[in-house]
């Protein structure tokens, strides 16, 4: 059942399909910049400041949402020992690596006009600090441990670091945080307006394709390797 994930029928999706993913990054962040940048409004209490939030909140979601994925293919690596998960898991987390520092830089960036501070170790920025620590411990797995016994550490690490992923999602819910409750809630009404919630969503969406972009060249690379040693299966 797992021959379509064979790297030789992948590849010949892949190598296509990043130029492609590539246009339409550009066409969706340009109306998304726009949108956030001159479109939406000024928020009456935080005034332009508040348009960290379209970097802000999306990088946090796809970083989140990456994770997750990471860690799925994982228990997934474990459970049938397909190690063209591993492929795809290793080529995931470079760009949740990157947007999970972009999230806690523009998270710092904004806090500074909103709480006086660059940095307070609430619950919400410190989980999302191992959150990127987790990133970090998984990707330079990769890279100093055999291979033959990297499949089972990363996933292992990927495993243990999804713990941390409703940690980071009620943390504003279970203690007293900095971090304002999520305005954006789907089992209950959303409390941003919607001349913001558009450009949220527009950045959201270019962002998931600009990670999209990243594990296409990251997987790519990959199989190229793959193709060199001249396996067409993992």
């Amino acid at each position: 059942m797992f021959n379509i994930f064979s790297p030789s029928k992948i590849f010949s999706i892949t190598s296509r399909a990043t130029k492609y993913v590539f246009a339409i990054f550009i066409l969706i962040i340009s109306v998304g910049l726009i949108e956030a940048l001159f479109l939406s409004p000024k928020d009456y209490i935080q005034s332009d400041s508040v348009r960290i939030m379209y970097v802000h909140v999306p990088a946090a979601w796809i970083s989140l949402g990456i994770f997750s994925l990471i860690a799925l293919l994982s228990i997934s690596i474990l459970i049938f020992k397909n190690k063209t998960f591993s492929l795809i898991a290793k080529s995931l987390a470079p760009s949740g690596f990157i947007f999970s520092i972009i999230a806690l830089v523009t998270g710092s960036i904004w806090g500074k006009p909103t709480w006086g501070t660059w940095w307070a170790w609430d619950a919400r920025i410190t989980s999302m600090l191992i959150l990127g620590l987790f990133y970090l411990m998984y990707i330079v797995a990769w890279r100093v441990i055999s291979p033959n016994n990297a499949n089972k550490v990363t996933s292992i690490i990927a495993i243990i670091g999804v713990v941390n992923i409703p940690v980071i999602k009620f943390s504003v819910d279970w203690w007293s945080t900095l971090h304002q409750p999520s305005s954006i809630n789907i089992l209950s009404k959303s409390t941003i307006h919607h001349s913001m919630l558009v450009p949220l969503i527009i950045m959201t969406a270019a962002f998931a394709l600009f990670s999209l972009l990243i594990f296409l060249m990251k997987y790519n690379t990959e199989l190229i390797k793959i193709k060199n040693k001249g396996l067409d299966r993992l």
